[in-house]
Order: structure tokens, then sequence, then C-alpha cells
């Protein structure tokens, strides 16, 4: 926290998320404005929300802080940059970027606020660095929509594969060090990502669709169709990195591919084969030099780091459970999680590093991490304050509940 106090003017709002943050990594079931103020000790959640909302802070100068913090303590030359979206479910249309869309999350069209994050992947460990809200045409395309949700006037529509460039660009600016940027198909497909990739001191590895179009000396193909020229012998069984049952073996092969002409460099389709059902996953890979089939592996291995932080930033830093409507308050809640979470992958990488777990006991996880300090810093508060929230809950859900029987006989 001291690491950003320099980014608050006052001392209460900087105090309030000290407060928040630890909220964020204590043990509540759930975690939003009202819960993460009756654990501090306030008697409203008046001031988390003015945190968020109204308080004069820089929540993109706090996360170059969160950056600066990871780097510190996982840097890693051969690094992997890790881009990929997530979604939280939402209802109604007011929330910030909300529409029916496509997300992971579900596995199918939802009513969703979508994200892309920037994930630090190194030896040691992995945290989200960056984020960015998609904000859809149909939002960008309705100024007074965008003025009531505080987006600001000069944002532009930007596609997720556009949000990824500029973060991975924002990230090497800064000297974040990095090898490899990678990521699924919807960036893999974009031609422009992989430009503006091409033309930085950067390799990437990202996921192919099958039909994606692939230049050889023998011509243009889909990626599907070049298989059936790899011989038996050129497939090499490699692991994708450990698991949580093991290792990840797979049938892995490599074929030369042509890039833009003109541009230095070494282009690849790396091939991807389930050993049991058979499955093909493809990717396409770029290195200013010539490096060995085991390391294409490894970045694509990588890849897979970043549900993992989406698992951990939600299950245990509370990312998804913001109950925000506005632009400020997504981008302030959402990098203090960030937040709370890279304590948790620094602590855990250290531990791992420095006090290595004896015989018999697995290394210290985050969320075993998040119970110990739990119990070292929880607040016990009387029974007094306890009863003073639930009265103050229950007044506050029945002027909702009042307000909605209005509107609703209104409407009739």
């Amino acid at each position: 926290m001291g690491r950003i106090a320099g980014r608050f003017a006052r001392v209460e709002p900087r105090r309030r998320a000290m407060a928040l943050v630890l909220g964020l990594l204590s043990d509540l079931p759930r975690k939003n404005c009202w819960t993460l103020a009756e654990q501090a000790g306030d008697a409203t959640p008046d001031g988390m929300q003015h945190l968020l909302h109204r308080a004069k802070w820089d929540a993109d100068a706090v996360r170059d802080d969160v950056r600066a913090y990871v780097v510190e303590h996982l840097a890693d030359d051969e690094a992997v940059l890790v881009v990929d979206e997530t979604g939280d479910l939402k209802k109604g249309t007011a929330t910030v970027g909300v529409q029916r869309q496509y997300t992971g999350t579900a596995g199918r069209v939802e009513n969703a606020q979508v994200a892309v994050y920037l994930v630090y992947s190194a030896v040691l460990g992995h945290a989200a660095i960056d984020r960015a809200l998609y904000v859809p045409r149909s939002w960008t395309d309705d100024p007074d929509r965008c003025r009531a949700a505080g987006i600001p006037d000069d944002l532009d529509f930007a596609t997720k594969p556009q949000m990824a460039a500029r973060m991975v660009v924002r990230a090497l600016d800064a000297g974040t060090p990095a090898r490899w940027v990678a990521g699924d198909e919807v960036y893999g497909d974009n031609p422009h990502l992989r430009a503006t990739l091409e033309a930085r001191p950067i390799g990437y590895v990202f996921a192919v669709s099958s039909t994606h179009q692939v230049v050889t000396p023998a011509g243009k193909f889909q990626a599907k169709a070049l298989v059936m020229r790899i011989p038996k012998r050129a497939w090499q069984q490699l692991s994708a990195g450990a698991g949580a049952k093991g290792e990840r073996y797979y049938d892995w092969a490599l074929l030369d591919i042509a890039g833009p002409a003109g541009r230095p460099g070494n282009w690849w389709l790396l091939v991807r084969r389930n050993r049991r059902s058979g499955e093909l996953a493809f990717y396409r890979c770029f290195s200013h030099r010539p490096v060995p089939l085991t390391c294409l592996v490894k970045v694509a291995g990588r890849r897979w780091t970043v549900e993992e932080t989406f698992q951990a930033g939600k299950g245990l830093a509370g990312l998804d459970e913001h109950q925000v409507r506005r632009w400020t308050s997504w981008h302030r809640w959402v990098t203090l999680a960030m937040l709370a979470h890279a304590f948790l992958a620094v602590t855990a990488a250290t531990e791992r590093r420095d006090h290595p777990a004896p015989d018999g006991l697995i290394p210290l996880t985050g969320n075993e991490i998040q119970h110990l300090f739990t119990a070292l810093i929880s607040p016990v508060h009387d029974l007094a304050h306890r009863l003073r929230w639930s009265r103050w809950r229950r007044q506050h859900q029945a002027r909702a509940r009042s307000s909605h029987y209005q509107r609703q006989a209104l409407q009739r």
C-alpha cells in the first residue's frame, strides 16, 4: 500500500483504499461496497462508494504501480505477456459496456460486461498488470448513453485485439522484461495485432483457427489443410507444462511459413494433437531469431496461466464482484482487485523461492496465504456494529422495494 500512497492527495481516501484492499483479501463470502464497509468498521457504505466514484485519484497511475510491483518480484527475461478477455454477467442495460455478447464465463451469448486483461506470466508466478473495458459499438454510437455512464468523450470504439496491442505496447514502453506474447484465436487471427508485435523486439505464439490462411513455399493454404503434409516422423511428444494432474503431454509438429514480404523474422505454424482424441489445435508463431520447437511449446502452454489468474483474481480478490455502473468506478475497483491479487501472487512466489516447502507439504498457494493473512489482520467488531448494519441494510432494501413498486405502478 505504501507504493500507491502518493497517488492520493488526501489521507482519507488513502486510508479508505487500504481498508478496501484488506477487505478484498479477506474471506468474506461476497465482496462489494456494503460488505467491505461493514468489514472495515464503517457505519455506512458511503465512504467506499465515494472512493470508487468521486474521490480524486488516478486508477491508471495505480495500475502502473501494480505492474512495477509485479515485475520487481517476478521479473523474467523470458516472461510471456498473455492477453485474454473475461466477462461478468450483468442484468439491465445501464452498467457501463454491458450488452448481449458472447462471454467465455458462461460459454454462450449473455447480457454481460467484457474486459481484456494483460497477464505477466513468469517462471516464479503470474499476475494481471493491465486491464481495458470493452465498450461495444452499441455504446460508442450513443453519446448520451456514454455520457450517462461517465465514459470519456474522446473514447472511440476499439476491438479487443486493438486493446490488447495498446496494453502490450504500454508494458514494453515501460521497460517490462518479456520475450513473448500469447493469446487465443481472437488475437491470433488479427493481422494488425501481429504486425504491431512484429515491429517490436518480442515474439508471439497465438492460437489461430483451423481455417486460418498461411503462406508456404507451395502456396497459400488453410492451417488444417497442411496437417496431411506433416510426415509421421515430424511429430514429437512434448509437455506443455505441468497441470493439476501432472504434465500435459501432446504431439507437436512445426512447419515453416512465410511472413509479410520484406519483413525480417521467422514464422511458423505450430500444430498440437491430442494423443487420445486426435483433436488438433493450431498456433501462428513469430520470433526475430530462430528458436527450437520445445521453446514454442512452452510458450503455448504458458497461455493457460491467464485462466489461473482469472480464477484466483475472482475467487480470492473479488475481481468480478463489483456492483458499480460507471466507467471510473469500474476501473478503480478492478485496479485495486488486481493489486490485492498481485500481493497474493508475489507473496506465494517469494515463499516458494526463499522458503521451499519441506517434504510432505506442497508449496504455499495464494489460497493458503489468503487464509493465513486473514487470520493475522481480520478485525473483530462488537455485536452493536453488526446490529447497526443489519438495520441499515433492511432500511435500504425497504426503500429500494418501495421505489420499484412505485415505478411499476406508473408503467401500468
